[in-house]
């Protein structure tokens, strides 16, 4: 029996985020929960005729904050028995509006709702989709540490977009339209220059034009940006990111499940998981996405694939660290303060 539960069940990404859940033959009992609408969607969601038993749970009334005590029964009851909790709750992002931007409103979102994983599924593996990741990852451990709680193999940052759009956007050169085909490994974090897309080491490899390459990484790094501007202000990349957090959710669930071989990038506390504290050394930071094998207790091993960059790549990544310092201190200081 798995239990998924999807915290932000009712906005832009957590409605398909959660129409995946429920057609998942993965998923046996599926839990929702948000600060409104909840309930409708629960109910639109349980006349399709899947596995997945389904129940929605929602904030008292104008309660946006979430911390009043019927809203934490409500957590309570979502929460309890979770095997994996995917979180995509928060404000999206508008033109003209960075990830940064963002940080000060879904910070405390997300600060909140692990308190609320700490308290009652402790055990549970956690997929942060909340933006900024680069920082909210970092929170998230902050508040599983404080809670006595934190288990490093499975706190996990959904890079799965990134992945996802370097699969996609790469098509045009190779001509290979079965994604099932292809990987191409995106490393570092999960905003601007922070995604580092490893075209070198796409397989099957493709010659990329040289006039060609600068602006295919930009537009894997800056996609989110196509997305909002073509929006017009009525949204940002919600139904890509929710086909990307559900795809990482399969591979996550299948692997607790025992499936062998599974290998997704994904941002990472480094000390705390198998081959993580080679690239800490090697990047200078405790959070870095990476190739990582999953496993029944959740990373079981992080893969260094730095050295394999190219030239071009090598200063990618140094643009990328740069970055990512800067973001992870601002999780950590938002955390502890």
């Amino acid at each position: 029996m798995v239990k998924a539960v999807v915290l932000g069940a009712s906005g832009g990404i957590g409605q398909p985020l959660s129409l995946l859940c429920k057609i998942s033959t993965l998923i046996d009992e599926l839990a929702l929960f948000d600060v409104v609408n909840t309930p409708g969607v629960a109910a639109d969601l349980s006349h399709i005729s899947s596995k997945a038993k389904i129940e929605g749970f929602v904030a008292a009334k104008g309660d946006m904050k979430g911390e009043t005590e019927e809203t934490e029964t409500a957590k309570k009851n979502a929460l309890t028995g979770a095997d994996v909790v995917i979180i995509p709750a928060g404000v999206p992002r508008k033109p003209g509006m960075t990830r940064d931007d963002l940080f000060n409103i879904n910070a405390g979102i997300v600060k909140g709702l692990v308190e609320a994983c700490a308290k009652y599924c402790p055990k549970a593996a956690i997929l942060v989709i909340s933006n900024p990741v680069n920082s909210t990852v970092p929170i998230a451990a902050e508040v599983l540490k404080k809670a006595g709680v934190f288990d490093p193999k499975k706190l996990f940052g959904v890079t799965t977009l990134d992945v996802v759009r370097a699969e996609t956007f790469i098509q045009d050169i190779s001509g290979e339209r079965n994604t099932d085909k292809v990987v191409v490994p995106v490393i570092g974090g999960h905003s601007g220059n922070t995604i580092v897309p490893l075209f070198s080491q796409a397989k099957p490899s493709v010659d990329i034009p040289g006039d060609k390459l600068d602006a295919l990484v930009h537009r894997v790094q800056f996609g989110g940006d196509e997305v909002v501007k073509a929006k017009d202000g009525a949204g940002s990349a919600t139904l890509s990111m929710a086909y990307a957090g559900f795809r990482f959710a399969e591979s996550v669930i299948k692997a607790l499940k025992g499936e062998k071989g599974i290998v997704e990038p994904t941002f990472v506390y480094l000390p705390g998981v198998s081959g993580g504290d080679e690239i800490a050394k090697a990047t200078g930071v405790d959070y870095f996405s990476v190739p990582c094998e999953l496993g029944p207790s959740g990373v079981e091993k992080a893969t260094n694939i730095l050295g394999s960059a190219n030239d071009n790549e090598k200063k990618l990544i140094d643009e990328c660290i740069k970055g990512l310092k800067t973001n992870i201190e601002s999780g950590v200081t938002f955390a502890t303060k």
